[in-house]
């Protein structure tokens, strides 16, 4: 992904620490915590607040609170990837809150049951923490595995859903 996809960027601040948000022309393009992998870095575009980021912030207080992100928002993603990353990231979305999937199980609702460690790169990529729900996604034992933003924030994400895992 380059930074010249995001056009406008802000910063919001939650429970499980910063965040850095970004919006490219068509809606939200990067979501991510301070220190997580695959973070931009720096990226070119411009700090500032507009509709979107005011709706993604008051998401993001809302889901801290217990709610679910409302549709509205979800149509307004944007996240830069291949075509096959986009498709795994769709099928995130599909997974309720308070729910959970294995790596093996999201690769054979794809239709691509071999796909295990292809799938499981594409949820590692996810360049929209929280809202695109990788931390839904679980090891095959049910137990937490590989979180860009960290296995502590998972935890709490998956916690605070009230899902069940080990």
């Amino acid at each position: 992904m380059t930074s010249s996809h995001h056009i406008l960027q802000t910063r919001i601040d939650t429970p499980l620490g910063p965040l850095l948000a970004a919006r490219s022309r068509q809606g939200l393009s990067g979501l991510w915590f301070d220190g997580q992998r695959h973070h931009p870095g720096e990226l070119s575009a411009p700090h500032g607040d507009d509709a979107l980021f005011d709706r993604l912030a008051a998401a993001i207080r809302s889901y801290f609170s217990g709610a679910e992100f409302a549709p509205a928002l979800l149509q307004d993603l944007d996240p830069a990837g291949t075509a096959f990353q986009r498709e795994v990231w769709r099928a995130l979305l599909a997974i309720p809150a308070g729910n959970t999937l294995s790596y093996g199980a999201l690769a054979a609702e794809l239709g691509r049951p071999s796909a295990v460690r292809a799938v499981g790169a594409a949820v590692g990529r996810n360049p929209i923490s929280i809202v695109i729900p990788c931390h839904r996604v679980l090891g095959a034992d049910g137990g937490l595995t590989g979180y860009a933003g960290g296995l502590p924030r998972k935890q709490a994400l998956l916690t605070l859903e009230g899902a069940r895992f080990h």
